[in-house]
């Protein structure tokens, strides 16, 4: 709800504005922890339908873009030597997006009411991930709590980056094969029944490609209704059972067992891997709490079992090298630098420079896979319309030739 309100600083000098808050009492406090003493405030009524929905979809939602901004600029302020109650109330009045802005506002509550700052953080995992949390705990720990919000922004930084690469690779294609579906379904569902009349009242021997076209077009129309809704039941079926546990890993399995896009999606899990691992471990946080924090920002089920399982293996005593050396999912590229790396003593930096080589790994297929994609996908789309129009036009053409 939006609230009206009118207040006065503690020097006394006026105030007024529009706020946004879930209740009155709410919007009181938030103009209190701003230090505001508040006059009145009154409700300006009820939203529509459409624009409590629209609040609901849009400003709900804490993008990663959110996160990102939110840690450079509390950062910023911890540099300055800003005490972190201050930073808090600062970011809790700057900040736009009003589901971030309300956790800011527990998040101060809970820091002042003595819990640490990556406790209050941990109580909203929606918006701040566990490798988040212990990237701030760690920060904590060492004293250095502006420069791990500084890494975090960085980090956070690069991997949205590599997340919107990789859709925008994929949004083109996806474009192109959705377009063809729907010309394809026009064409044998609006155009070719009007044709096949045509044919049926000259009575001519049609090719066989013609009469193949057509028999697809009148199961279309006869039958496409099934053919959607067992379409639509499957996909159900699936949607379901890929959110069970195994459904889950098996679909995971297959994505990274593809062709073409697989070797691509396996590239952006190792940069992550080994990206995260490396944040991690030069924050101080220990080699087995890092890998299982990684293993639950990787995504891929496949990948959090090899990283789990390897964290089992080094807790056991033997080395990271040796833990991933057994899954053929880990190349030997990234188990040999893992060895350098324990061998001498900079695992972290090790970790760094094959996080940067995957990632410049990850444009370049990229770059290829768009490069090569966009033109095979007009020939193979040209082709079957090409082919389907050509079926269509040579039995109008001998009707001509007859005519």
């Amino acid at each position: 709800m939006r609230f009206s309100y009118k207040a006065r600083t503690r020097e006394g000098e006026p105030r007024s504005g529009v706020l946004e808050a879930k209740t009155a009492d709410f919007a009181v406090e938030v103009l209190q922890r701003q230090n505001l003493i508040v006059i009145e405030i009154k409700s300006e009524g009820a939203e529509p339908f459409y624009r409590r929905a629209m609040e609901w979809k849009l400003l709900r939602r804490v993008k990663q873009r959110d996160v990102v901004i939110f840690s450079r600029q509390i950062s910023t302020l911890f540099q300055a030597n800003v005490p972190i109650a201050q930073s808090l109330r600062t970011l809790a009045s700057q900040t736009e997006n009003q589901t971030l802005r309300a956790a800011i506002v527990e998040i101060l509550d809970d820091v002042t009411g003595g819990s640490s700052l990556s406790q209050a953080l941990a109580r909203h995992p929606a918006i701040f991930s566990p490798f988040y949390i212990s990237m701030v705990r760690a920060g904590e720990e060492s004293g250095k709590i502006g420069d791990t919000f500084l890494y975090l922004a960085d980090y956070l930084d690069r991997s949205y980056a590599l997340a919107t690469q990789a859709r925008n690779a994929l949004m083109y294609p996806a474009f192109l094969i959705a377009a063809f579906i729907v010309v394809m379904a026009v064409l044998l569902v609006v155009v070719i029944p009007r044709l096949t009349e045509i044919f049926a009242d000259f009575g001519q021997e049609l090719p066989f490609l013609t009469r193949v076209i057509i028999g697809v077009s009148l199961f279309l129309q006869q039958w496409g209704f099934v053919v959607l809704l067992g379409r639509a039941a499957a996909g159900i079926v699936g949607w379901r059972y890929v959110r069970t546990p195994r459904g889950a890993y098996l679909f995971d399995e297959f994505k990274i067992r593809v062709p073409l896009v697989g070797g691509l999606l396996r590239e952006i899990y190792l940069t992550r891997l080994t990206d995260n691992l490396s944040t991690l471990i030069a924050a101080g946080i220990p080699i087995i709490r890092a890998l299982e924090v990684t293993s639950d920002i990787v995504v891929n089920r496949v990948y959090q079992r090899i990283i789990l399982e390897a964290s089992k293996s080094v807790r056991a005593g033997n080395t990271i090298s040796s833990s991933f050396d057994r899954f053929p999912e880990i190349p030997p590229l990234v188990t040999q630098m893992l060895r350098v790396g324990e061998e001498t003593g900079r695992l972290d930096f090790i970790l760094k420079n094959a996080a940067d080589f995957y990632r410049r790994d990850v444009d370049n297929l990229l770059q290829n896979f768009v490069g090569l994609i966009e033109p095979a996908l007009i020939v193979v789309l040209g082709l079957g319309v090409g082919f389907l129009i050509a079926a269509v036009l040579v039995p109008l053409y001998n009707l001509a030739a007859v005519l």
